[in-house]
């Protein structure tokens, strides 16, 4: 089998400029950038540099990491970040499923949330571009049942979802790479979080192998992108992505 196909969030170095995030990449023989709408891109001129940028370092775009919620939808603003996403031919926008745990959400909310998302997904749909939701707490993106209800629901081809976890739930996490595999787009790894779940709690020190293990042996296709490392520092940065590529 091959190597996953590794990335890196520009999250991970929110106060390093867009040259000296690709140059982090380049150092560490990572072909892909996820760039975020919350510091780095947050125009279509900041795109359309951003794409020249990783075009002469030969670093392609994995998404737009928009930090967009739907449960606050606005079109023009939506608009707005599908540019955004087009100028740097990113597939992909990472967005977020309103501010609840999917247990808290009424009905009503639901609603808006479902209507919302379907109107998202039909203008990005437009553009060539996927609508993957974060795969986190204090969302309705927070566990497996909520989200394949939601794509039920919705009918969309170009709703798909991010992997993420939360290092504590093993069996959560094996069934749900098993239940939402054909959605996966891409993975995001904390490394951050890793540490303080496993090492500070003395927890299984081999989760992270376990969850890459399951997706290799699937033949998992998509990107698999450093989110955060301890301390947002470099030499740790190099260190985590060499073990990713063990995979």
């Amino acid at each position: 089998m091959n190597s996953f196909k590794l990335g890196l969030c520009s999250v991970t170095f929110r106060k390093k400029s867009v040259a000296q995030v690709i140059l982090i990449a380049k150092k560490a023989g990572i072909d892909y950038i996820e760039w975020g709408g919350d510091i780095h891109v947050t125009t279509v001129e900041d795109a359309r540099i951003v794409k020249s940028l990783c075009d002469n370092e030969g670093i392609k775009i994995s998404s737009y990491g928009s930090y967009f919620n739907s449960i606050e939808y606005d079109e023009e603003k939506w608009i707005q970040v599908c540019e955004i996403a087009k100028k740097m031919e990113a597939p992909s926008i990472r967005i977020w499923l309103g501010k609840k745990n999917s247990e808290e959400m009424s009905d009503k909310e639901y609603r808006t949330l479902l209507e919302n998302t379907k109107k998202m997904c039909d203008i990005a749909s437009g553009y060539g571009l996927d609508v993957c939701p974060e795969c986190h707490d204090n969302t309705f993106n927070n566990n497996t049942d909520a989200f394949l209800r939601l794509k039920k629901d919705l009918q969309k081809d170009n709703f798909k979802t991010y992997f993420q976890s939360r290092y504590f739930r093993m069996e959560y996490d094996l069934d749900r790479i098993d239940r939402t595999f054909e959605f996966i787009r891409d993975v995001h790894v904390s490394y951050r979080d890793l540490k303080k779940e496993q090492l500070h709690r003395k927890k299984d020190v081999f989760y992270l192998d376990k969850l890459l293990k399951k997706l290799k042996s699937k033949s998992f296709d998509g990107i698999v992108m450093v989110e955060f490392v301890d301390f947002n520092s470099e030499r740790v940065f190099y260190r985590n992505v060499r073990k990713l590529k063990k995979y």
